[in-house]
């Protein structure tokens, strides 16, 4: 089967390919396929995955998987959420969205947070959706240098008290809210077959 994925990082790509393994998948980016760059602009995390599942269905003819992650953090009642990428203002890079993190925190009683990913497959059965999450709290201040995003202030409840900025990649994948979510993926697939009927 030949599967699109949403994206044009090579990293995305990579880990998919590795997760995919074995399950007779030609896995091609957006980039590949010259597809149009989409707005991320839906009131949900779903939203923006199918939005940019439905073009590339669309652009491509071929089945299509896509995804949108956010942080929920509960003491500012699940913000940033969908708009974690733009969290502090539309051209706001990683650093300025942590600092704001930070900020908004300071002072706050509990720290308690997830990470969310949402994956949207689409072919011409119709559509799956499949969920990961990842539990854990706000550090009070950055620690690491890997990762990207909030990595570095994020502490999963199933890990050993490092930030996911302080793991290697392949540590952080076994338990990240994105590696649940494709393997739930993946599990479907190799029982499926890859309809979304």
């Amino acid at each position: 089967m030949r599967l699109v994925l949403a994206t044009r990082n090579l990293g995305k790509v990579a880990e998919l390919r590795a997760r995919l393994a074995g399950l007779g998948v030609d896995l091609v980016s957006a980039a590949d396929l010259d597809a149009p760059a989409i707005e991320e602009d839906a009131d949900t995390l779903r939203g923006n995955a199918e939005k940019k599942a439905r073009s590339l269905w669309a652009h491509a003819g071929l089945p299509s998987l896509a995804d949108d992650t956010g942080l929920e953090v509960d003491a500012l009642d699940g913000a940033p959420g969908v708009r974690s990428a733009r969290f502090a203002g539309p051209d706001a890079d990683d650093e300025a969205n942590r600092r704001r993190l930070l900020a908004d925190l300071a002072g706050a009683q509990g720290r308690t947070a997830r990470f969310r990913t949402v994956l949207v497959y689409i072919d011409e059965d119709g559509t799956r959706t499949f969920d990961g999450v990842c539990e854990g709290l706000i550090a009070t201040e950055e620690e690491g240098t890997g990762g990207f995003g909030y990595d570095s202030l994020f502490r999963p409840a199933d890990g050993d008290g490092r930030t996911f900025a302080q793991m290697t990649t392949a540590e952080k994948n076994r338990i990240s809210h994105r590696g649940r979510a494709l393997d739930a993926f993946a599990r479907w697939l190799a029982e499926s077959g890859g309809s979304a009927r």
